[in-house]
């Protein structure tokens, strides 16, 4: 008989085109999964079906069917060698659905990926597009223009092919898979993004693993979480069972009957059940009785630990300890002990203020000491804190200063960050010592609790409060004391330092320019002493100082320092007052409107455009507060 199904064919690619993909392929893919699973005819008839969609509707048809199939084994019954037949088919499976787009799910990508494999022709097809995938993986501009998202799922899609190619396939192609390795890892270690990293470190561990199968395996050091969980575990390949199989009514049934019947047994004989139970429990309760353990533990919670070294009692002893002693437990007592001998000796600490600063900046962990980056950081806190112009000026000259590693002039920035943050809050130590004074005012005359006098108010207060009926009731805190900003007097000496010397480094070595890192923690923290000086006088000079610094590199091609350029707009916007704004840069904030809104729309990064659509928000509110109109 003479048959021919393409105007099936065009009917459902037409209706695919429309937008009716689901509605038709959720009913007409699992028939045709239960129908091809054992008869060859039907395997025909699906492949024929397939084969004669016209090219302009089969990318519909194609992806309908990768979504709704259930494992590679179904995708490949149902598709054939379409993927070898048909150009259009070839580009929208192993390229547009990998490269192009990143919204299929991991189960989805399994299966795509495991047909692909299944499919053999002259050259390995599975091989190919590893080799795209390693290409855009180790490509440095890629991996800066693409979102976070799309670079997961490309990882994904590599662990995957690695899982599903032989050990013969992966020797034969070695060379070409670790130079794409080395080219992929050194990219993605060099991102300013911890999460590009991780992810650039476990591809590189799996494909490692997979082409050298000695014992030097390439082992990173990173904290493992759920996403970097998921990862690993697609480097093993998924078992065929664990696929949802075909529905059959038969063995549902006859399986729901068996449970039936089982429980049905378990209900008439509840006393058999229950023997078990009993005889464990007089197991057990004979082995408690026959325990010969009746020794109580000693408590070892209170005990502390011998220290054969005492605590420096002065800040100068200290500072002879950091400089001169090599015990590493006397090194660690006068870490802990530091900040506090700071804080309850304020001007025995500024006598040695710039000192103790350069001892701690250049104090290395050479004994392995717990906790020692946060200790140190403290003690650097603490006399910026303490004795804030001489210890800024001297942090901020040495941030430009030569023989420096980077990760001191990260600790000098956080430093300055942390100490901006403590002076921009009330003190502690004043709020306590003016409140002791009435504490102990209401204790010297609040009376005995057996004065007669006393209990009989209570008894007529309680009476009274019960009969008393309350609509509201007012405050029950006092209000806060309004206490002066201490950072705004020296808010300048932590800013104007910073952002004047940036293109006048002392080192031959640009690290602004060829570090992106240090140039987003730079603008980060210029940001952040932005936003703790708030309605500061200085305030509106400092704003403008930023924004013009950040203009010159709100098109950077580092995502972390564009980040930081909109951190550094939200924190102006936030700290400076509107109708100062409108009055002193309203041509700026035109500029800075439209470029936020170009990068809302455009931006690669998702932080980038979450960061540009809140300061356009500000900036909205600007206009609806003071009724003036920034077209």
């Amino acid at each position: 008989m003479d048959s021919s199904l393409f105007f099936v064919s065009q009917l459902l690619g037409k209706v695919c085109m429309q937008g009716h993909t689901d509605a038709v392929l959720q009913v007409l893919v699992p028939r045709l999964t239960v129908l091809t699973q054992s008869d060859c005819f039907w395997q025909r008839i699906s492949w024929r079906l397939l084969e004669n969609v016209p090219e302009r509707w089969m990318e519909n048809v194609v992806s309908g069917f990768v979504r709704l199939s259930a494992g590679p084994n179904v995708l490949s019954r149902l598709l054939g060698s379409i993927v070898l037949k048909n150009k259009k088919a070839n580009f929208v499976l192993t390229h547009k659905f990998l490269l192009l787009q990143y919204q299929l799910k991991t189960s989805v990508l399994q299966s795509l990926l495991g047909y692909l494999a299944k499919e053999k022709s002259q050259g390995c097809l599975l091989i190919e597009v590893l080799k795209k995938l390693l290409e855009t993986w180790s490509n440095s501009s890629a991996l800066r223009h693409t979102p976070i998202e799309q670079q997961l799922y490309i990882s994904k899609a590599i662990v995957i092919i690695l899982a599903e190619l032989s050990d013969s396939q992966i020797q034969e192609h070695k060379t070409e898979l670790l130079s794409g390795m080395m080219a992929g890892t050194e990219c993605h270690l060099d991102s300013n993004i911890a999460r590009v990293r991780q992810l650039g470190m476990v591809v590189a561990e799996c494909l490692n693993a997979r082409v050298n199968s000695g014992d030097h395996r390439l082992k990173f050091q990173y904290t493992e979480d759920d996403e970097l969980r998921e990862l690993k575990s697609l480097s093993t390949p998924r078992l065929l069972s664990s696929w949802e199989a075909p529905p059959q009514q038969h063995k549902d049934e006859s399986s729901q009957l068996e449970s039936g019947l089982n429980l049905a047994e378990t209900n008439l004989n509840p006393v058999d059940s229950r023997q078990p139970m009993q005889e464990v429990q007089d197991t057990e309760s004979e082995s408690e009785l026959d325990s010969d353990d009746e020794l109580v533990p000693y408590d070892l919670s209170i005990d502390t630990e011998l220290q054969r070294n005492r605590a420096p009692v002065y800040i100068s002893d200290c500072v002879e300890v950091l400089m001169t002693s090599a015990d590493p437990e006397q090194i660690e007592i006068t870490l802990k002990v530091v900040e506090n001998l700071i804080r309850k000796n304020p001007t025995a600490s500024r006598e040695i203020s710039v000192q103790l600063t350069k001892v701690l900046l250049h104090l290395e962990d050479k004994f392995n000491i717990s906790g020692f980056m946060g200790l140190r950081q403290r003690g650097l806190v603490a006399i910026t804190v303490t004795d804030t112009i001489p210890v800024t000026q001297y942090l901020t000259t040495e941030f430009y200063a030569v023989n420096y590693s980077l990760s001191q002039r990260l600790d000098i920035l956080d430093v300055l960050a942390l100490a901006a943050q403590e002076l921009s809050q009330p003190d502690s130590s004043q709020t306590a010592t003016s409140e002791s004074p009435s504490i102990q005012l209401l204790r010297s005359e609040a009376s005995g609790p057996h004065n007669p006098s006393q209990q009989w108010k209570k008894i007529i207060e309680k009476r009274i409060e019960n009969k008393t009926r309350r609509f509201t009731r007012g405050a029950s805190r006092p209000e806060p004391k309004a206490v002066p900003n201490r950072l705004s007097s020296v808010a300048g000496h932590f800013f104007f330092p910073l952002i004047r010397n940036y293109d006048r480094p002392q080192t031959p070595f640009d690290f602004l320019a060829e570090q992106p890192l240090m140039m987003g923690r730079l603008i980060h923290t210029l940001a952040i002493i932005m936003y703790f000086s708030v309605n500061a006088m200085v305030a509106i000079h400092m704003g403008k100082a930023l924004l013009d610094f950040i203009w010159a590199v709100r098109y950077h091609t580092d995502a972390y320092v564009r980040q930081g350029t909109l951190f550094a707009v939200s924190s102006v916007l936030l700290s400076v007052p509107s109708h100062i704004l409108l009055t002193e840069v309203p041509d700026e904030l035109l500029e800075i409107r439209s470029w936020l809104a170009d990068v809302a729309e455009n931006d690669a990064d998702e932080g980038c455009r979450r960061s540009a659509l809140q300061s356009l928000l500000l900036l909205e509110n600007f206009k609806k507060k003071l009724g003036v109109s920034t077209e």
